[in-house]
């Protein structure tokens, strides 16, 4: 079955701002719907993968820079591994998860390319 990367993106400054602290019963209401979206798809994740910390390096021939840049659009908050039979059948995992339901995320999804032999 095919493998598919999601990258989990957002516009700079829906995230990254301080957010107001949710109460008590909005982070139960939040939990349960992540829960259950884990629960419905929990044949198709792979890797739930994880949140990505701020910074990074940029490696490139001539080194290492820091990263990533101010400058661009979006903003990679984190990544999970999914199998599905299509990209059809990926789209729809994606859909439901909770990591788009935020005003400006989105999920990036990449078909992983098999290597022949491995």
């Amino acid at each position: 079955m095919p493998k598919y990367l999601f990258i989990q993106r957002s516009k700079p400054g829906t995230t990254q701002q301080k957010p107001q602290q949710p109460s008590p019963e909005q982070m139960q209401e939040m939990y349960a719907a992540f829960n259950a979206w884990k629960e419905k798809f929990k044949d198709n994740i792979v890797d739930m993968g994880g949140k990505l910390k701020a910074g990074g390096k940029v490696v490139s021939e001539s080194g290492a820079t820091d990263g990533p840049f101010v400058e661009s659009k979006e903003v990679v908050g984190g990544y999970m591994l999914v199998s599905a039979d299509s990209i059809e059948q990926a789209i729809a995992v994606a859909k439901e998860s909770p990591g788009v339901i935020s005003p400006g995320s989105s999920v990036e999804i990449r078909e992983i390319q098999e290597v022949p032999g491995s």
